[in-house]
């Protein structure tokens, strides 16, 4: 399991899939892509013969080819199905953003060439690049992950509740009057982190960093925060509002 921060600042920890079901999806996909190389090369050997094509023509299409196999396949379908090629969907696995949303077309480019040039193909020697960066990536990320910033999970597994932030009693009516809209999701983040390692920071760490922290959020809010109260509780509570207004 991982835990990933949400753009709502939820935490969240999700099953990371690892080697095993990682390559019988890849197997799968390689499968595919045999098959789809299959009929491309069959397709454009019979086009080529009969326009009698030079050995340009050749050239282009046994690149094309190439390029379509490698590198079309994984990024249209994991574009289209939002982190799952028919391999991954074979085997209950999806990629997503390290803030456990779903993949675009940016992340699905960045790990197909990644994984047509340094995980697998090119200078991947047929997939041992691959298979030693994610063993040694806590989270089991391939190099195309590190570069697009996405993690392959498990969806098949139940997941458990996220950890949402709760405002104290006494901030509620305060809280109420609140518009988070103006926070960003990297503030709300740093926000979630700073409460979720409370207990580990000393208590000076506690007072200058949650000091900061209240400063941004309650600029970012439009609001004076009450000065009465700790740090965290004022945290906790902008916090509590933000995550109420993005599920209502």
């Amino acid at each position: 399991m991982a835990e990933f921060t949400t753009g709502e600042a939820v935490a969240l920890e999700l099953p990371i899939a690892r080697i095993p079901s990682r390559a019988g999806a890849f197997l799968l996909d390689l499968l595919i892509q045999l098959g789809l190389a299959a009929t491309l090369a069959y397709g454009g050997l019979m086009l080529l013969l009969a326009a009698e094509a030079d050995s340009a023509w050749w050239s282009v299409t046994s690149v094309v080819t190439l390029v379509t196999v490698l590198v079309a396949y994984p990024v249209t379908s994991e574009t289209v199905s939002r982190g799952r090629s028919l391999g991954k969907l074979a085997f209950g696995l999806r990629v997503v953003r390290a803030d456990a949303g779903p993949i675009d077309f940016r992340h699905a480019l960045t790990r197909g060439l990644a994984g047509a040039i340094v995980d697998f193909w090119m200078l991947g020697a047929f997939g041992a690049v691959a298979v030693i960066s994610s063993l040694c990536s806590r989270d089991g990320k391939r190099v195309g992950d590190v570069l697009a910033g996405t993690v392959v999970v498990h969806t098949r597994q139940s997941l458990p509740m996220p950890a949402l932030a709760v405002a104290p009693p006494w901030l509620t009516g305060w809280a109420a009057q609140l518009d988070p809209s103006g926070m960003s999701d990297e503030l709300a983040g740093a926000v979630r982190q700073y409460l979720t390692r409370l207990r580990t920071l000393t208590p000076a760490a506690q007072h200058h960093l949650g000091t900061q922290l209240v400063a941004a959020v309650c600029a970012a809010v439009g609001r004076p925060a009450p000065t009465e109260y700790p740090p965290y509780h004022v945290l906790g509570a902008v916090l509590a509002r933000r995550q109420q207004l993005s599920r209502g």
